[in-house]
This record gives structure tokens, sequence and C-alpha cells, in this order.
């Protein structure tokens, strides 16, 4: 197969395709949150409280809903990529500590621990070159800046 013989000519096309799936995923599993109102905004929040926040949980569940529909549009975009990746890491952090302390076992917070992960991992890489945050926040050799 060709593919396994370029030296990773590719790697922004397949980060271009993580993005748009991730992104993806994570609008659908956000905007039921996002949508669900301030009832359901005050539950999802509570669980802030694993780390010592008890106040406003429905600022903290409509925060964590916003992470993921719209930090997930970010994310496809690559927009502002790095802060959606650090919102949707904390938020991920977040749903993993209550899955390990609720006792819910490996299965119940290994997909958080591995959105995480992805989230930290992304935050480190950047969103490669077919993202808006290149176009519009050019770094300084595409400028034409050197120093």
């Amino acid at each position: 197969m060709a593919i396994l013989r370029t030296r990773y000519k590719y790697r922004n096309l397949g980060l271009l395709l993580l993005r748009i799936g991730i992104g993806t995923m994570f609008i659908l599993h956000g905007w039921p949150k996002l949508a669900g109102g301030p009832e359901a905004w005050e539950k999802i929040g509570q669980n802030i409280s694993l780390i010592g926040i008890d106040y406003v949980p429905a600022f903290w569940g409509f925060m964590a809903g916003f992470a993921e529909a719209v930090g997930g549009a970010l994310i496809i975009l690559g927009l502002f990529f790095r802060p959606a990746c650090l919102l949707l890491l904390l938020t991920m952090v977040i749903a993993t500590l209550k899955h390990v302390l609720g006792g819910d076992g490996f299965g119940g917070y290994s997909h958080a621990l591995e959105a995480a992960i992805l989230f930290f991992s992304l935050l480190l890489v950047g969103p490669g070159k077919y993202s808006l945050d290149r176009k519009i926040f050019p770094d300084k050799r595409e400028r034409g800046i050197y120093r």
C-alpha cells in the first residue's frame, strides 16, 4: 500500500478527518445537554463539586454542554482550536472523575478518559494545515516575518 510508505504525507488530511469525526460526535453529545435548559444544567453542573466547586451548578452544567457542542464545532473548523481543546479536556476530566468516584468501573469511565487523552494530545499537536486558525492567525513563517 502506497499510504504506508508516504512518510506521513497525509498527516494534515488525517488531522482534518479526526477533527471532523470527533467534533461531530461531541456536537451530538453536547447539544442535548445545551438544549436541556436550567434544570438539566444544574444536574450536570453538580459534578463540578467533585473538585470543590459548590456554587452556581447551572452555570457549570451549561458550560459542559457548551464545551461539547460549541467546542465540537470549533474543533471541526479548527478555529480557536486550543482553547476549545482545553475546555473539552477539562470537561472530560470532570466526567472521568464522576464515573471513577461513582464506582462505575473501567467500562463506565473509559470513554471520558479516552476523550481527555485525545483532547490533551490535540492541544499539544494543534489543528493542522487545514484549519481556520492557520488562515486567520498565521505564524511568523507564514507571514514572512523571521526572527
